[in-house]
């Protein structure tokens, strides 16, 4: 039974960054670690506390000051998360851990820094920096900037460019955007053969110098509302391609994230934090036996 490793209800904490909803919990209230099947039940929306992912820290760390494991819905691992770490940086600030000092969090997807502001409800989160290379991404094929090449995926063929920002993007402008272009082709998108770790997937309206709009489907985790690390990379995309200046505004569903491009392709991202919830999760949570 999976009840066997939670005996006592597990605390947890949620949040969400402009719609995007995630669970942290501490790695001290866990007697063993999680399993992609506990990941699936804590996520799910009808059998458990519904999220768009998991925050387990904080973890110890030998060059930053905190550590943070990030999980999709799926059960899988993602490398990195700007709306994660916007909302993990509340949660220390929440829990006396920081205050309005630049602190390091580890992730898989490289070191950033951050710093709470406004009283928590906004972070700045320097997120790293973004490149094209089809071997850092990756895409397949050789190495290369992944720039306004051709996917076709069902029906439809699409020129997109490739990024990363810690984890992976394919960002494709479009004169108009909307949710079920997104809902439509994101999946196979995602598991297209050029993406050997899947792949996150922007569809990207260029609106003017300074802002754009954005419809993402998150590898992992489907259609969502906004996305940090979706932001940086799209915004990326569209200063590199010449369609905006430094400064970007990406609206997304959810609200709206400022990106800041700095140079060699370094960003900086802020936007704003809500906390939602503190609970228990109950042990039966886990002995349910559930299709997922």
């Amino acid at each position: 039974m999976l009840g066997r490793y939670f005996p006592a209800p597990m605390k947890y904490s949620k949040y969400h960054a402009l719609g995007n909803d995630y669970i942290v919990i501490d790695p001290k209230d866990l007697a063993a670690g999680l399993t992609a099947k506990q990941i699936k039940l804590i996520c799910h929306r009808n059998f458990g506390v519904g999220s768009d992912g998991i925050l387990l820290g904080p973890l110890p760390s030998k060059q930053c000051r905190f550590a943070l494991r990030i999980f999709n819905p799926d059960g899988s691992e993602a490398e990195k998360s700007g709306n994660g770490l916007r909302i993990f940086s509340r949660y220390l600030w929440d829990a006396g851990l920081v205050k309005g000092e630049e602190f390091a969090i580890e992730t898989l997807g490289g070191a950033v820094k951050s710093t709470v502001l406004d009283h928590g409800k906004t972070v700045r989160v320097e997120m790293g920096q973004v490149s094209f290379r089809s071997d850092r991404i990756p895409v397949t094929g050789p190495a290369r900037e992944v720039i306004n090449e051709t996917l076709t995926v069902a029906d439809k063929s699409f020129q997109f460019c490739a990024a990363t920002v810690g984890n992976p993007h394919c960002v494709i402008p479009r004169t108009e955007v909307a949710p079920d272009l997104a809902k439509a082709y994101g999946p196979g998108i995602e598991v297209h053969p050029l993406f050997p770790k899947r792949i996150n997937v922007q569809f990207m309206k260029v609106l003017d110098r300074s802002r754009i709009q954005i419809e993402i489907w998150e590898r992992g985790a489907g259609y969502t509302l906004a996305s940090g690390s979706s932001s940086s990379a799209a915004a990326a995309v569209a200063h590199k391609l010449g369609l905006c200046d430094r400064s970007i505004s990406v609206l997304m569903p959810g609200g709206t994230i400022s990106i800041e491009i700095q140079d060699d392709f370094f960003i900086r991202m802020t936007g704003s934090v809500t906390k939602v919830a503190e609970g228990q999760i109950s042990h039966e949570v886990f002995d349910q036996e559930v299709a997922l």
